[in-house]
C-alpha cells in the first residue's frame, strides 16, 4: 500500500497539488490521468521519493519495495543488459557484487566467511539464484533477444534501451510499481506482453499513459487529476470518461429543470404577491424558491477541441484506384507493385512495422511525390486533404496562424477562419502567433483546423495522434468515427484504429495484406500468425 496524506506541492505561487489524500492498495492497477500540465509525472516523482512535497507525507507499508521506471537512457551505459535489469532490485545486485568481491579475495579470512554466509542467506531470501533467469525472461518477453543480454547498454539503440529499463522496473516482483508512459517506443508484441504482465501482476501498479487502449486493458481504477485534486474512480479509462460525461449531463439537466421551476415560482410571486387572496400561496412559493439550490458544476481543467469534418460534396462510387505503384528511395525499394481499390465507405488503417511504405504511399496519393512505376486515379467527385507525419515544411514561414489558415479557406473572412481556430482551442490573441513558433501539439491542431476548413470528402492522415493530449485524441477519434467520407490513415493508437477502421491494409515484404475487418480481428487472424512465423524464420536465418 502507498498513500498520499495531505500532500501539497507549490511551484512558486501556484499549487500543483493541494491537500491531496489518496490510497493505492495491493492488487489494483491505477491509471493516473489528467490534462497536459496537470502534474501526472510530477505526482509519480513525489510517490517515488524523487521529489519532496511542500507539505504532507507519502506513506508506504513498512518493508515494501517500490520500483519506478527510469527515464535516463544513459545512466547505465557502462553496464551490461542483464546487470542493468537486476539493478531493479538494488539490494540484490549489491549483495551479488559484494559476494563476488569476497570470493575473489586471495586472503579469505574467517570474518569473510561469516559475512559471505550471511549474504548467501539474504541472497536466497531475495530469490537471487533465479535472478538471471528471471531477468532473461523479462527481456525476452519484451523482445530483447538472448544474444544481447551481455551487451553493454551503450551499444543498444534507443528502443532497445527503453525495453531494458522497463524490464528493470518490472524485475524482482516489486510491491509498488510506478510506470510513466511505459508503452512509448514499444512495438505491438512488446505492448501485448506488457499488458498480460500487468493484468497478472498481484501487487500495486500506478501508470501514466496516453494510450487509452492500454489503460482500458490493464487498469482496475482511474485516478483523475483536476484542479490540484485527485479523485479516485473504480473502473478503467472508458468507464471514467463515460461516467464523468454522464454525470455532467445529468447535473446540467437537473439544473435546467430547477431553473424552469425557479422561473415558474418567480413569475407566480411577481404576479400575485400584492393580491390578498393569493398572498398565502405567494409566501408558500417564496419558501419553496429559497429551498431550491442549483448544483455547483465545476468546469474541468480539461479542454476538448470540437473536431467535426463536414465534406462540402458527397463522395461518388468511384473513389481511388491504385495500380502497380513502385518507389525506390535512397536505393531502398519502399513500395513494390502496390495495387488496391478504395470504395466510398472505406476507412482504411495502414498498419505494420513498415511505416516508410505507408508514408511514401500517402505522399504519392496527395501529389507530393511521384511514383517510379504505376499510377493512381482519383474519382471525379473526390477532394482530399493530407495530414503529413512531418509538418516541418508546412510551417516554415513567418505567417501568423490566421493568415496561414486563410489561404485554405473558401471564405476570405477573418471571423470565419477564427471560428475554426476556436474549435481547436486557439482563443483570442493566439491567432496572431507565428506558426513556426508553435509547439508540436499546437501545429497538429492547426493542421486539423486546415482539414476542417477545406471540407474534403477524403482525408489522408499519417500519424495524426502524435503530439496530441488525451482530450484531443478523444475528440479526433470521435470526429473521424462520425465523418461520412473516406479516411486513409496510420496511427500507433490501438483504440483509434479499432474504433475508426473498417478495413486494414498492411504493406509487407511479401506483398499486400488487405482485409475488410476490425483491427482486433486482424491482429488475431491467420494472416498475422503466418506473418509472425515468416519474420521469425527470417530472424533465425539472419542470425545464422
Amino acid at each position: 500500500m502507498i498513500q498520499a496524506s495531505n500532500v501539497t506541492l507549490r511551484l512558486g505561487k501556484k499549487a500543483l497539488f493541494e491537500d491531496v489524500n489518496i490510497k493505492f492498495t495491493e492488487g489494483n492497477c491505477y491509471g493516473l490521468i489528467g490534462a497536459n500540465g496537470a502534474g501526472k509525472s510530477t505526482f509519480l516523482k513525489i510517490l517515488s521519493g524523487e521529489l519532496e512535497p511542500t507539505k504532507g507525507d507519502i506513506i508506504i507499508t513498512p518493508g515494501q519495495r517500490l520500483s519506478f521506471l527510469k527515464q535516463d537512457h544513459f545512466k547505465y551505459d557502462e553496464f551490461n543488459v542483464l546487470d542493468t535489469v537486476i539493478m531493479g532490485n538494488q539490494r540484490l545486485y549489491d549483495i551479488m557484487k559484494q559476494k563476488d568481491a569476497i570470493y575473489a579475495k586471495e586472503d579469505f579470512t574467517e570474518e569473510d566467511g561469516i559475512l559471505a554466509s550471511e549474504l548467501e542467506g539474504e541472497f536466497a531470501n531475495l530469490n537471487g539464484w533465479e535472478a538471471e533467469s528471471d531477468a532473461a525472461t523479462l527481456l525476452n518477453g519484451l523482445g530483447i533477444e538472448t544474444d544481447l543480454h551481455y551487451t553493454l547498454m551503450k551499444d543498444l539503440n534507443g528502443g532497445q534501451k527503453v525495453k531494458v529499463l522497463l524490464a528493470q522496473a518490472l524485475f524482482g516482483n516489486p510491491d509498488i510499481l510506478l510506470l510513466d508512459e511505459p508503452t512509448n517506443h514499444l512495438d505491438l508484441d512488446a505492448i501485448r506482453w506488457l499488458e498480460e504482465f500487468l493484468i497478472n501482476f498481484d501487487n500495486t501498479v500506478i501508470v501514466v499513459s496516453h494510450d487509452r487502449y492500454f489503460l482500458n486493458k490493464v487498469c482496475t481504477h482511474t485516478a483523475d487529476i483536476d484542479y490540484a485534486k485527485i479523485q479516485l474512480y473504480a473502473g478503467n479509462y472508458d468507464f471514467w470518461y463515460e461516467s464523468s460525461q454522464l454525470m455532467i449531463k445529468q447535473m446540467k439537466e437537473a439544473n435546467k429543470k430547477k431553473e424552469e421551476k425557479i422561473k415558474e415560482l418567480q413569475d407566480f410571486i411577481q404576479r400575485f404577491s400584492a393580491n390578498a387572496s393569493k398572498s398565502k400561496q405567494a409566501t408558500s412559493r417564496k419558501r419553496a424558491l429559497e429551498k431550491i439550490e442549483l448544483d455547483d458544476i465545476k468546469p474541468s481543467s480539461r479542454k476538448y477541441p470540437y473536431i467535426d469534418f463536414r465534406p462540402q460534396r458527397e463522395i461518388g462510387n468511384e473513389v481511388l484506384t491504385v495500380e502497380h505503384l513502385s518507389k525506390t528511395i535512397d536505393g531502398v525499394k519502399v513500395l513494390d507493385d502496390v495495387s488496391f481499390i478504395v470504395n466510398r465507405e472505406d476507412k482504411i488503417a495502414f498498419v505494420g512495422s513498415n511505416t516508410a511504405a505507408s508514408t511514401t504511399l500517402f505522399k504519392i496519393l496527395s501529389g507530393e511525390m511521384e511514383p517510379d512505376e504505376g499510377n493512381y486515379k482519383w474519382g471525379v467527385t473526390t477532394s482530399n486533404s493530407y495530414f503529413p507525419k512531418d509538418n516541418t515544411k508546412d510551417f516554415d514561414c513567418d505567417d501568423i496562424i490566421v493568415d496561414w489558415l486563410m489561404q485554405f479557406s473558401p471564405e476570405k473572412d477573418v471571423t470565419y477562419v477564427r471560428g475554426f481556430l476556436g474549435r481547436m482551442l486557439f482563443a483570442g490573441e493566439d491567432g496572431v502567433k507565428k506558426v513556426k513558433v508553435l509547439s508540436g501539439g499546437e501545429k497538429v491542431r492547426v493542421m486539423l483546423s486546415k482539414m476542417m476548413i477545406m471540407a474534403s470528402n477524403v482525408l489522408i492522415m499519417d500519424e495524426p495522434t502524435n503530439h496530441l493530449d488525451m482530450e484531443s485524441i478523444t475528440a479526433l477519434n470521435n470526429g473521424l468515427i462520425k465523418f461520412p467520407g473516406v479516411v486513409l490513415f496510420t496511427s500507433q493508437d490501438h483504440q483509434f484504429i479499432q474504433t475508426i477502421a473498417n478495413r486494414i491494409i498492411e504493406i509487407t515484404p511479401n506483398g499486400l495484406i488487405d482485409k475488410i475487418t476490425t483491427y482486433d480481428e486482424y491482429l488475431d487472424s491467420d494472416e498475422m500468425a503466418r506473418k509472425r512465423q515468416i519474420l521469425s524464420v527470417q530472424d533465425d536465418e539472419d542470425e545464422d
